[in-house]
């Protein structure tokens, strides 16, 4: 090689290498590359932080894949929320595919063993005969419910912009589908020991004024492209005002005095799901509606979702008011149920600073 081919190549290198982008913490002396939320990074951080890539950190050929119309594989388009750093958010819950795959496995192991021992003691032939009849009609109809938001949680962890994102709406996803599948699997043994009509609670849910109103959200859901809408609309609004009132305020509150021990089980499962995926999910939006750049404009957007979803779960709520009218023993009354359900709603805005819309009303 010549002395001027020389030259020229050690140009050209120097120029490339002036144009290219640098790994993001390519001069840090710390031993993460990325700011840990604590003084330290946590095992979470350490799996799951940039675990998904992002030509805004350091991707620097841009995105690896595309779709066949030049859409990268993960786009922000794909959401109305705006943010200014999409790897800020952790999820406090902190959990990773081990730890979840624990934690549902004790859930599972217990829901089983009180299963086995309710059959042992014959304890389904001790139920009030009309108590196991709303089992059959609304019980089953509610499982539905339960695997179509497991179903949008699931396509929407698809488009979150990190993986701190995704791995928080894929555990609640695996939390909503686990539930659907214990209700059917727990419906599955009530019919094995006693009469029970499995096909009851399809029916219901089809058919069954009382649960139109909560298809005609769930349905929504599904039709939503908006993965943070969805996130939004189903653990903030839908979840307190219908999912929780009926899980909480009318089986845990009606089941013992009807001779009911194993459906409280079951069903405090699904609270406790509830309880830490709402927990991700304020973090997750409080950051967005904290964002130094896009605060303003997000919580825009956020009204207007609370104006689209808070009357629709309204009407939803008040249509499931008969099935309060059925227990034989009565405990608690509808409104009594629908007024916790309000103030779990109402606490839920105050954390985020959030109003009703004018016009919407509870």
């Amino acid at each position: 090689m010549s002395k001027s081919q020389v030259e020229v190549d050690k140009s050209s290198r120097k120029s490339a290498e002036a144009g290219a982008k640098k790994f993001a913490g390519s001069t840090s002396r710390k031993f993460n590359y990325f700011e840990p939320q604590g003084r330290r990074a946590t095992l979470y951080e350490n799996i799951t932080v940039d675990v998904q890539p992002d030509p805004e950190r350091y991707l620097i050929q841009g995105w690896i894949i595309s779709f066949s119309d030049g859409t990268p594989a993960y786009s922000d388009k794909r959401t109305k929320i705006k943010s200014s750093n999409w790897h800020e958010f952790r999820d406090p819950n902190g959990e990773w595919e081990r730890t979840h795959y624990i934690r549902v496995a004790s859930i599972e192991k217990q829901i089983n063993l009180t299963i086995q021992n309710a059959r042992a003691e014959e304890s389904f032939n001790n139920m009030d005969v009309g108590w196991v009849k709303i089992l059959q009609n609304h019980l089953s109809a509610s499982k539905h419910a339960e695997y179509g938001l497991g179903m949008v949680f699931q396509c929407a962890q698809r488009d979150g912009m990190s993986q701190m994102i995704n791995n928080a709406i894929l555990v609640n996803a695996s939390d909503k589908l686990r539930y659907g599948q214990d209700l059917a699997l727990y419906i599955m043994n009530i019919a094995n020991e006693i009469e029970f009509d499995e096909a009851a609670g399809k029916q219901h849910w089809l058919k069954n004024n009382e649960w139109q109103g909560v298809r005609e959200v769930v349905e929504n859901f599904t039709a939503s492209t908006d993965w943070a809408e969805q996130v939004f609309a189903a653990n903030l609004i839908y979840e307190p005002l219908v999912s929780e009132l009926f899980r909480s305020g009318f089986l845990m509150q009606f089941a013992a005095s009807h001779g009911d021990f194993v459906t409280p089980t079951i069903v405090a499962t699904a609270e406790g799901d509830y309880e830490r995926n709402l927990d991700y999910t304020l973090e997750m939006f409080y950051t967005f509606l904290q964002d130094p750049e896009h605060g303003k404009y997000n919580k825009q957007v956020a009204q207007q979702w609370l104006a689209k979803y808070v009357p629709m779960c309204v009407k939803a709520a008040k249509q499931l008011q008969p099935i309060w009218s059925q227990p034989r023993v009565k405990v608690t009354t509808f409104p009594n149920a629908y007024s916790r359900a309000e103030q779990r709603f109402q606490t839920i805005l105050n954390a985020l600073n959030l109003e009703l819309p004018k016009g919407v009303t509870l």
